[in-house]
């Protein structure tokens, strides 16, 4: 961890309410995102996870503009029980012409339960005229009015200046008078909002600057990603002076996404000393990073920062060489600050100092057997000239090193043979059918199974087979799937008779494996990858 920059003080240590603002935005914002598409129970499960950080707001949605929302504060009053987190309701200033109080939006905003409101305001003096069709004036009456009358009731409110910076750049005097005004009728904060996503780190630096000497105002920043700076301009407009920051879990958000506020606090936190989240917290980022991904199904993005699954992953033989000595040499940080961690990726590129590292994770001391060392680095880098990957495929891997260290590979059953037929007619869905004869503990099974296709037939059948003799089988689940077809140029391949890989990964409940298999076909591929699949897992239940 570096230290602080300079002029950062004990001071400037910043808590949750008070000097400093987390404020996610990922239940209205994010999920703008294209493609997400959240339940109420889904924002109730993600409201959950995000106080678990420790964030210090969390904005529902927009009570009034769509009955999902509506609905899910509702619902929060008893089913949420936030321990960090307040929920802010997010909605627009009153309509022109009509009174705030009068208005339905805004006492949907008033009537939602939520104690924090944001509201969304023009700060661009051509979206007044040619969005809103109404006047400069009229546009800031609806601020005062709207934020007057919500504190009136009690609640705290804060502004989104939309399209803040291009607004500045068109009309400074007029944005920064919609600062004033809200400021002045009672709002705690105003974001400033790079609602197109284009500003880069120094213009959000000069104008938040500017901004804080014009008006006096406590200053927010919400960015989006539409220029790749949407973090970078969070961390510039902090460094200006700003102590509110938005943002979405994993960056999600329209178009390219809003900054990603787990790299924004990360970098707040681990970069430049400042508590922005309760003490302890960040380390659970990874785990409520993926968590929230798992409900969104969204993949989680393995190269994110801090919380990907690469995020320290480590494959060129010459990084693992300094990394043996020491881990700092090649990470920016202990991944253990974040709740990730370190992985050795096993692969053409590996060195012997790959090998034995990724041998001590699984379990193996190989440092005091060259021999050993060099035969396994060798077999890896053959075997992925035929179009193998174990980078992705651990369990793979440990089969290969215990065969290798042992002497023998792992066997709880020796197949005979197999084989699967698809049938079809024009009047009905092809039907896929396998047959596999194998022997288990001293038994000679001879299984059919069908399924939905023929990797789904081989599947069946195997299983059933093999968990006659080994019960705990029927725990094990194919949960994914994964074809590619190799470069042609590959030993044995050309054109549609290419090689095939295939990734599956499997779980027993508690916990899941990926294995790899490579063949002329998908068929033959699968089998093999399915086979490594079983063996793993009995394996791991037999140690």
């Amino acid at each position: 961890m570096s230290g602080p920059t300079e002029g950062t003080t004990m001071a400037q240590s910043l808590d949750l309410q008070g000097s400093f603002h987390v404020y996610d935005t990922t239940l209205r914002d994010g999920a703008q995102q294209e493609g997400l598409n959240l339940s109420v129970a889904d924002k109730l499960a993600i409201a959950r996870q995000l106080d678990g950080l420790g964030v210090g707001f969390i904005e529902g949605g927009w009570p009034g503009a769509n009955p999902k929302d509506t609905e899910f504060f509702r619902r929060a009053v008893d089913e949420l029980d936030l321990r960090h987190a307040r929920l802010a309701a997010f909605g627009a200033t009153r309509k022109a012409g009509v009174a705030a109080a009068d208005d339905p939006q805004v006492a949907a905003l008033r009537d939602s339960g939520a104690g924090v409101v944001t509201l969304v305001a023009k700060s661009h003096d051509r979206h007044v005229e040619l969005a809103l069709r109404t006047t400069l004036e009229e546009n800031l009456a609806m601020v005062r009015d709207t934020v007057s009358h919500l504190r009136a009731e009690g609640q705290t409110v804060f502004l989104d200046a939309e399209h803040f910076f291009d607004g500045y750049r068109a009309n400074r005097d007029y944005a920064l008078e919609v600062l004033r005004t809200a400021t002045e009728a009672g709002a705690e904060v105003v974001a400033l909002c790079d609602t197109n996503g284009g500003m880069l780190p120094d213009w959000v630096t000069d104008v938040v600057s500017d901004v804080i000497a014009s008006t006096g105002a406590r200053i927010g920043i919400h960015a989006h990603n539409d220029s790749g700076c949407a973090v970078a301009n969070s961390l510039a407009a902090v460094a200006a002076g700003a102590t509110h920051v938005q943002g979405c879990i994993n960056g999600y958000g329209e178009r390219t996404g809003n900054a990603d506020l787990v790299s924004v606090v990360a970098n707040l936190e681990l970069k430049l000393d400042r508590r922005v989240l309760p003490d302890g917290l960040l380390r659970e980022a990874t785990r409520i990073a993926h968590a929230v991904a798992e409900v969104t199904n969204f993949p989680p993005a393995s190269r994110q920062p801090y919380v990907g699954t690469s995020a320290f992953a480590h494959k060129a033989g010459l990084h693992a060489s300094a990394i043996k000595v020491d881990p700092d040499l090649y990470q920016h940080m202990d991944p253990l600050g974040v709740g990730n961690d370190m992985r050795l990726l096993v692969s053409d590129m590996a060195g012997r100092a790959s090998i034995e590292l990724k041998g001590r994770e699984l379990g193996f001391d190989l440092s005091g057997d060259r021999e050993l060392v060099t035969r396994v680095t060798d077999r890896v880098k053959e075997m992925e000239g035929r179009g193998y990957t174990f980078e992705a495929a651990d369990a793979s891997f440990e089969l290969l090193l215990v065969e290798e260290v042992e002497g023998v590979r792992p066997a709880y059953f020796d197949v005979e043979s197999w084989r699967v037929i698809t049938e079809t007619s024009p009047a009905a869905e092809a039907v896929s059918e396998a047959t596999v004869k194998l022997k288990a503990e001293d038994v000679r099974y001879v299984v059919t199974g069908e399924g939905n296709g023929p990797v789904n037939a081989l599947d069946a059948a195997l299983r059933s087979a093999i968990g006659q003799a080994f019960p705990e089988v029927a725990k094990f689940e194919l949960i994914d799937y994964k074809v590619r077809i190799l470069d042609p140029s590959l030993p044995g391949g050309h054109g549609t008779d290419a090689i095939t890989r295939v990734l599956i990964e499997t779980s027993d409940g508690e916990s899941s494996w990926v294995t790899v298999g490579v063949g002329h076909n998908v068929i033959e591929a699968s089998w093999g990858a399915l086979i490594d699949g079983l063996t793993f897992g009995l394996r791991k239940h037999h140690r």
